[in-house]
């Protein structure tokens, strides 16, 4: 009896049209896993660093148009030598009209469309809400919040005339639950996670499906953020747990790819705001006294600045920030 129990032997021939249509489709698929990207027109604020910086980085590396904007001109004029001459560098601060409607007609003007647009640029501020200066958490609203609604809008107008394209704006933890010593911080990122949701609610209510709204969710990352941010909190910039910064810029190439909703970055994110949905007491309790030990009492004293909030710092200039190494250097040393 042959083997197999009677069943006719695999005739090899006939099965190679389906192996190589197998084949073939995963050849395909890889393909398009990257063509997606070549070519696409997409505008990154907050370029000159952090998630920006790496974005620009990867989506130029598979051959997009990158437009990027941020205050510190010489950085995006570097960026864009560094990206092989495919991008346009927009000096913007994203707090002022005038300068979010010159850069959509910059990319507009240069590519004739915008196929992403990613609302990055961000400040912090640090301390108790009172020992802010009023002028610090104003100047914040005006960045982190202002700035994504103006960003939004233009581009939600491009995408109308157009017929297409995808908004991602970066919220954050603190946009979901309330974060003691980033009171003004928190309050923007909340309103960028209600602007996501309401921009959503109104293209499934106009029957838009081509045009997508999506809202990141990271805990924070060890970008220069911490190094930017105004700090009044009497002690060093701290923060725990503290993700990669890839980690995110990864995500965010990823919804230029396949746009979703929202997307929470990290595993120990996703944990706490499924507990959070659970037992949001609970978890604000623990959420704050972790924060509170890490950066009030942990933390070594450094003195108060403004950071980058009023005008741009010339230290900071990569994707990562180095805090694990500089949290480190900090526990090494003998206490004063």
């Amino acid at each position: 009896m042959p083997i197999g129990h009677g069943r006719p032997a695999m005739n090899v021939p006939k099965c190679l049209p389906a192996l190589w249509l197998l084949l073939g489709c995963i050849f395909a698929f890889g393909c398009a896993h990257h063509a997606d990207i070549k070519e696409k027109v997409v505008v990154i604020t907050g370029a000159s660093s952090g998630f920006g910086k790496g974005v620009a980085r990867k989506l130029s590396a598979e051959g997009a148009h990158v437009v990027l904007a941020a205050r510190r001109t010489e950085l995006l004029d570097d960026l864009v030598r560094e990206t092989g001459g495919l991008g346009l560098a927009v000096t913007t601060d994203v707090s002022k009209e005038q300068d979010v409607e010159q850069l959509a007609r910059a990319a507009v003007s240069k590519f004739g469309r915008i196929d992403v647009w990613i609302n990055n640029a961000g400040v912090g501020a640090l301390g108790r809400f009172e020992d802010i200066p009023l002028k610090d958490h104003v100047r914040l609203v005006e960045t982190n919040l202002i700035g994504v609604i103006q960003g939004s809008h233009f581009a939600m107008r491009q995408f109308r005339n157009q017929g297409s394209g995808t908004l991602i704006n970066i919220g954050s933890i603190a946009g979901k639950i309330g974060t003691p010593y980033y009171a003004s911080y928190s309050a923007t990122k909340f309103g960028v996670v209600g602007l996501g949701s309401a921009l959503q609610q109104e293209l499934r209510r106009n029957r838009v499906d081509t045009i997508h709204v999506s809202t990141v969710i990271p805990m924070a990352v060890d970008t220069p953020f911490f190094e930017h941010a105004a700090n009044y909190t009497g002690h060093s910039p701290r923060a725990y747990p503290i993700y990669d910064a890839q980690v995110v810029v990864d995500a965010i190439v990823d919804l230029v790819r396949d746009p979703q909703d929202e997307v929470i970055v990290g595993g120990m994110n996703k944990m706490s705001l499924f507990f959070y949905r659970l037992f949001p007491g609970v978890m604000e309790n623990m959420y704050g006294s972790t924060l509170h030990k890490a950066q009030m009492q942990d933390a070594p004293p450094a003195p108060p600045t403004a950071g980058s909030l009023h005008q741009p710092m010339s230290t900071g200039t990569g994707v990562g920030g180095g805090m694990r190494e500089r949290i480190a250097e900090e526990d090494r040393r003998p206490p004063r």
